[in-house]
C-alpha cells in the first residue's frame, strides 16, 4: 500500500509499531478502531506551501505575509472556530503572594482574572510559582490543568476549586465537585520543583474556569460574554470549548506582560491530551508564545487526521461535540475533504520551536501520526532556515530528537511524566539560551 507524501518506515521500526497493536491500554483504546499500521488508508496531504490560489510559497516573507493567515483562517473556519470580536472588560486581581513557597525556593502568586461583558462575569484563577534565585525576570512554563490548581501541587495555600469538574467519584471529585482529598493528585504531571530548580517559573489555571468541559450549548463559561443581541450560542464557524480555553491562555499572556518578575518573551505553553490540542491552537493563535509543547495530543492535536488511526474525527466530534466548531462535523468519516491536516497546525508555529511527544502504549493518539505531522511541517521551517526533526524515520522509544521541531516517543501510557518534563526543560534551555 502506498502512502503519498509520507516518508518510508524502516523495517525494524515498522515491526516495533506493529507490536504496539498488541499492548494498548484497553480502557484508553476502544474497540472498533484501527490500531494496525497496515490498515492505514492511502492519503495525500494538503501542501502548506501552495496558496489557495495555487501559487507556490517559496520564502519566509511569502509565508508570513500571506500563506500563514490563509492556513490559520482554514483552521478557524473548519476546525477550532473563530473567536468573535467583543468588548470584554479584563481585570487582574492579585489574591495573594508568598515568597516562602516550596521551603523558600519559590514565590507563589495567585492572580484572579476577571472577564465582564453583557452583564456576565467569569473569573479564572492563575497560579504562578517563580524561582527565588532568579537573576532577573524568570522564563515560564504555562498550561491549563484538568481538575483545579489545587490538584497540581500539595501546597495548602492553594484553595480547592469549587467549579464543576469533568472527573467524578475518583481522585477526590464527588458528583463533579472537588474536595481537599484532590489536593496534589496531579502534582506528578507538574514538575514544579524541577522547573524551579532549573530557573523556570510554572503557571497554571483550571480549564473549567474558562469553560466547563461538557456540552451544554455554551450557556456557561466565557462564551456568553461574546454573544450579540439575541444570540444564544456560537455560530457554525465560531469557536468551541478549545477556542475558549485558548482565549484564556492569551489573557494569561496579557498578565505576564504586566508582571516585571516574569520574562514574558520567554514563555512556553505546555498541554497534555485535549489540553495539548489547546496548547497547539494557542501557539498558532498567539505568536507571543515562544515555545509550544504538545504532550500526547492525538486527534485534533498533533496526529494526522487522514491516517484514521486510533481516534478519528467522527469519534472525537461525537464524544466531544463542544470542543470544535459546528463546521468540523462535516468531516466525520470525511477526513480527506479537510482543507488542512495537523502538519499545517504544526507549521503555524514556525519559526518558533515546537515539541511533540508521544507514548508507546497511547496508540489511541496515533504516535506515528504525531511524528509525521512534525515531519511534514519541516518544509515551512526550512523557509526560515530552521532545521526540524533532523531524522527521516520515527525514533526508537526514549530517544529524543529534533532541532526546532522536537519529538520523543516515551515508553508508557497516556500521561505526563518526569521523563517528558526533562525533555521539555532541556528543549527550553537550548532555545532560550540557558
Amino acid at each position: 500500500m502506498s502512502y503519498p507524501n509520507v516518508p518510508p518506515v524502516a523495517p525494524l521500526l515498522a515491526a516495533s509499531l506493529a507490536a504496539m497493536t498488541f499492548i494498548p491500554d484497553a480502557d484508553a483504546q476502544p474497540d472498533g478502531f484501527n490500531y494496525d499500521e497496515a490498515l492505514v488508508p492511502a492519503y495525500a496531504l494538503p501542501d502548506p506551501l501552495v496558496s489557495l490560489a495555487g501559487k507556490p510559497i517559496t520564502n519566509a516573507k511569502a509565508w508570513q505575509s500571506h500563506r500563514r493567515a490563509e492556513v490559520l483562517g482554514l483552521f478557524e473556519d473548519h476546525v477550532f472556530g473563530r473567536t468573535p470580536s467583543a468588548d470584554i472588560d479584563v481585570q487582574f486581581e492579585l489574591l495573594e503572594g508568598d515568597d516562602q513557597a516550596y521551603d523558600g525556593r519559590a514565590t507563589r502568586k495567585q492572580v484572579r482574572m476577571h472577564f465582564r461583558a453583557n452583564d456576565h462575569h467569569v473569573a479564572a484563577d492563575l497560579l504562578i510559582y517563580l524561582p527565588n534565585d532568579a537573576k532577573g525576570p524568570a522564563p515560564l512554563f504555562v498550561g491549563l490543568n484538568f481538575n483545579g490548581n489545587h490538584t497540581t501541587t500539595p501546597d495548602p495555600a492553594v484553595p480547592v476549586n469549587q467549579n464543576w469538574m469533568r472527573a467524578t467519584n475518583r481522585d477526590g471529585v464527588i458528583d463533579h465537585r472537588s474536595s481537599e482529598v484532590a489536593r496534589g493528585t496531579s502534582a506528578k504531571r507538574w514538575a514544579i520543583e524541577a522547573a524551579i530548580a532549573r530557573g523556570y517559573g510554572v503557571a497554571t489555571m483550571y480549564c473549567g474556569d474558562l469553560d466547563p468541559d461538557f456540552d451544554d450549548g455554551f450557556q456557561n463559561g466565557i462564551h456568553p460574554l461574546f454573544y450579540r443581541d439575541g444570540q444564544t450560542q456560537p455560530d457554525a464557524h465560531e469557536w468551541g470549548t478549545i477556542g475558549a480555553w485558548v482565549w484564556g491562555l492569551s489573557r494569561a499572556m496579557d498578565y505576564f506582560e504586566t508582571d516585571a518578575t516574569i520574562d514574558h518573551e520567554h514563555v512556553a505553553v505546555l498541554g497534555h491530551s485535549r489540553l495539548g490540542k489547546s496548547s497547539l491552537w494557542a501557539g498558532a493563535s498567539d505568536e507571543r508564545i515562544a515555545i509550544i509543547i504538545s504532550n500526547n495530543s492525538g486527534c485534533g492535536g498533533a496526529a494526522l487526521a487522514r491516517r484514521r488511526f486510533g481516534e478519528t474525527v467522527q469519534r472525537i466530534n461525537t464524544s466531544f461535540p463542544h470542543w470544535f466548531n459546528d463546521a468540523h462535523q462535516a468531516y466525520n468519516e470525511n477526513e480527506d475533504a479537510l482543507p488542512v491536516d495537523q502538519h499545517m497546525l504544526i507549521a503555524l508555529m514556525a519559526p518558533r520551536p515546537v515539541y511533540i511527544a508521544s507514548a508507546t502504549e497511547d496508540v489511541w493518539a496515533d504516535p506515528r501520526g504525531e511524528f509525521l505531522a512534525g515531519k511534514h511541517a519541516e518544509a515551512v521551517y526550512a523557509l526560515f532556515g530552521k532545521t526540524g526533526l533532523t531524522v527521516e524515520d520515527q525514533p526508537a522509544p526514549d530517544t529524543p530528537i529534533g532541532d526546532y521541531i522536537g519529538y520523543h516517543l516515551r515508553t508508557g501510557k497516556h500521561d505526563v511524566t518526569a521523563y517528558d518534563w526533562e525533555q521539555y526543560l532541556k528543549f527550553a534551555d537550548r532555545h532560550f539560551g540557558r
